[in-house]
């Protein structure tokens, strides 16, 4: 069976310091690492392909295309730099420690008097436009933290230092950031949920006027580091990441992309939601107990979506699923996505079309296997051999 969760927070610790980042150049880098599977292989190809691949079980092939799914793609986290800065020193303003800081940046007042709790949110590539909004309309960012680089001995920081590149602000994500945002949400914060840790920091204007302040928080992002809309506190929902049914996740070299029109080219389509909050009210079930609930489930909501039962079958397509750890479910997770795909020798098949109707994989239309037969089967006899023995009675 599939593992969502341990395979997504291992990724996301070593992978989502960068994706895109909005530095001077407009480049945005993108890393994706192999995810493990848990007791697999990596190469799942459902029975039914030719015969000279290697063939593996459905729980297997359920297993690999969920890590695949949801252990490849790290949301990326992005690392805003804020155009403008000071314009004389005489901008540059004192503080009593934990005091906001007011950066005097062209486009920072709302940046340097953000408190945690507050949440942001901007429309231009480079963030000039940030504004503070209220948390509970369409915002980018929650913050969490201030942190204040200039408190932090040695020349690194210090005045007339040279800005940091996109890969020194990704390890300062990592180090002060992850720390606060725990802090921030306590046991709250789903590492494999659909919030990722982000980091703001004043830009290469703001630094040369010896800016230090960092603005740690929270936001959600797709594979590509777009960032989507967040409404409400984190703290107040389910961190699940979950998508609506009938969505199409696009796909990048096998590997899972953000959604797109199912007409192009996609990994895989959400077929349905399972919510695991009523049936375990207590504790966090084990991984068995996820399964029995929702492989049924799962099932149920595959057939409804689909139209037919026979439907995945003859679309030679296989149904799978995610699950939690403990982490997950004391955060407050509880939904997770049913969806279909077709697995390859790396990664997924590119498929077209949404499942529902006709669609294509690799560029051709899926060949129905043969029909199982009804009753007790029998297997051909060898050529020249006597026919099989009826059984008694």
């Amino acid at each position: 069976m599939p593992t969502k969760r341990n395979p997504l927070a291992k990724l996301r610790a070593s992978l989502a310091g960068l994706g895109p980042s909005r530095d001077r150049a407009g480049s945005e880098p993108n890393g994706t690492d192999p995810a493990p599977e848990p007791g697999g292989g990596r190469n799942p190809e459902p029975a039914g392909e030719s015969s000279h691949r290697l063939h593996f079980s459905a729980s297997t092939t359920r297993r690999a295309l969920a890590v695949i799914a949801f252990g490849a793609v790290a949301a990326a986290v992005v690392t805003i730099f804020l155009t403008g800065g000071f314009s004389n020193d005489s901008n540059l303003q004192t503080r009593q420690p934990g005091q906001a800081a007011a950066t005097g940046a062209a486009a920072g007042e709302a940046f340097g008097t953000a408190r945690p709790g507050d949440c942001l949110t901007w429309s231009k590539s480079d963030a000039s436009d940030l504004s503070k909004v209220d948390c509970g309309g369409e915002h980018l960012f929650e913050v969490a933290a201030e942190i204040d680089l200039s408190t932090y001995p040695g020349a690194e920081f210090g005045p007339g230092s040279k800005f940091p590149g996109v890969l020194r602000f990704a390890e300062l994500k990592d180090q002060l950031c992850t720390p606060a945002v725990e802090n921030y949400l306590g046991a709250k914060f789903d590492p494999s949920g659909k919030f990722s840790v982000g980091l703001i920091n004043p830009g290469d204007a703001g630094w040369a006027s010896n800016e230090r302040t960092l603005r740690c928080g929270l936001q959600y992002s797709g594979s590509s580091g777009a960032l989507r809309p967040i409404i409400g506190t984190v703290a107040e929902q389910d961190q699940s990441d979950v998508l609506e049914p009938g969505v199409c996740v696009g796909i990048n070299q096998n590997l899972p992309a953000d959604p797109v029109d199912c007409p192009q080219p996609h990994a895989f389509e959400t077929v349905g939601i399972v919510d695991l909050a009523a049936q375990f009210p207590a504790g966090p079930p084990s991984v068995e107990d996820q399964d029995k609930f929702i492989e049924p489930a799962c099932t149920q909501a595959s057939t409804a979506y689909l139209g037919s039962p026979d439907a995945l079958r003859n679309k030679t397509l296989t149904l799978f699923w995610g699950q939690f750890d403990a982490t997950s479910w004391l955060a407050g997770s509880r939904r997770v996505n049913c969806s279909v795909g077709k697995g390859a020798d790396v990664g997924f098949a590119p498929i077209q079309g949404s499942a529902k109707g006709d669609i294509l994989i690799d560029g051709q239309p899926p060949v129905p296997p043969p029909a199982v037969p009804d009753g007790r089967s029998v297997p051909t006899p060898l050529p020249g051999a006597a026919p099989a023995p009826l059984p008694p009675g």
